[in-house]
């Protein structure tokens, strides 16, 4: 694996960071809305909304930041990459457009409140199961034609895109699951605790499936993983995740135990995240075109780079104090308005 540091790698090192904070920071609040239907009492939903309410729309900043970053860092990638995963990228923001609706006019009636509940468990259904598709979309490699996407329209629809499409989903769900724990009390915590259990193996096994399936995908994928001396880089990566399992699931035995279950999913999802990048490095474009073959000239991402430099932090720390304001429980008897 060579590793040569200047722009174009901190710009592609920018882009992970910010496709990894919207994984986990919006994950966890669509996991919320994907919890919706094994919660139907309107008290616990409401508990349940308003756990998210002051922090969802922040959290979507890191999308905008990720693919806009992409726009600008990697042209060319952007330009394959997007024709390739234009059906699950609608279907994201449709499902974002609606969830976030749902969010205000929800409680703004009474006789149409089972509407608003459908479509913000809908629409965060299909948005975290067309991350998951466009994922699988990427990693399972698209066709390339000169500098051009040379694939066809139903392209992303495999038996892997499906598998990563409904894996993102059951890992959400445990995020969401796990936020909870956090921010609740009571019954609705306790049943928290049980579906946190059931939706960590459930992640574990997707995790697991995906894993297999994924080296079969590309050569280049197989030899990283299990010939040497790529092994000795890709090893410590499972038997990490193999121990998160163990100590996230000791976590959930000890009922006193509230934050460190959600920690150690966000470690878990890291770690996929790491074998991830592992797989397909120094590919934007898996297996076809390079982070350097893809990126914008350097003076242009040296003059992005100081926007980038004041824009992250001043995100990091309206964020940080966001979740600082509202931590601790939910107050059962407060209100969204």
């Amino acid at each position: 694996m060579n590793f040569s540091f200047d722009l174009t790698v901190i710009f592609a090192l920018i882009i992970a960071f910010a496709v990894f904070a919207y994984v986990v920071m919006d994950g966890f609040d669509l996991g919320v809305a994907l919890m919706f239907p094994f919660f139907p009492e309107r008290r616990d939903r409401d508990v349940m909304m308003n756990s998210v309410a002051p922090v969802w729309d922040g959290n979507e900043t890191w999308l905008v930041l990720g693919g806009g970053a992409l726009f600008a860092a990697f042209p060319l990638a952007y330009a394959i990459l997007m024709p390739a995963i234009y059906t699950p990228a609608i279907a994201m923001l449709l499902g974002l457009v609606f969830r976030g609706v749902a969010f205000e006019f929800r409680w703004r009636t009474e006789r149409g409140r089972f509407l608003w509940d459908f479509a913000f468990f809908g629409g965060s259904l299909i948005a975290a199961l067309a991350q998951g598709i466009a994922l699988g979309t990427i990693l399972q490699g698209v066709k390339v034609t000169g500098r051009a996407y040379g694939g066809g329209w139903w392209d992303w629809v495999t038996p892997f895109t499906m598998l990563t499409g409904v894996s993102v989903v059951a890992g959400y769900a445990l995020l969401g699951a796990t936020w909870l724990l956090m921010k609740t009390s009571g019954d609705l915590q306790e049943r928290a605790y049980r579906y946190s259990r059931i939706f960590t193996f459930a992640t574990l096994f997707f995790i697991v499936a995906v894993s297999l399936a994924t080296p079969f995908l590309e050569a280049a994928y197989w030899r990283r993983w299990f010939e040497w001396p790529g092994l000795l880089i890709t090893a410590p990566v499972p038997l990490a995740v193999a121990a998160t399992a163990f100590f996230l699931l000791r976590a959930l035995m000890n009922r006193q135990r509230e934050v460190q279950p959600f920690v150690l999913s966000l470690v878990l999802f890291f770690l996929s995240f790491v074998g991830l990048g592992v797989s397909i490095w120094p590919y934007v474009v898996p297996g076809r075109v390079t982070i350097w073959q893809a990126a914008s000239p350097e003076s242009s991402q040296a003059f992005m780079l100081v926007g980038i430099s004041i824009l992250v932090p001043i995100i990091l720390i309206y964020t940080a104090y966001a979740y600082w304001i509202f931590r601790g429980k939910v107050d059962p008897e407060a209100g969204y308005h």
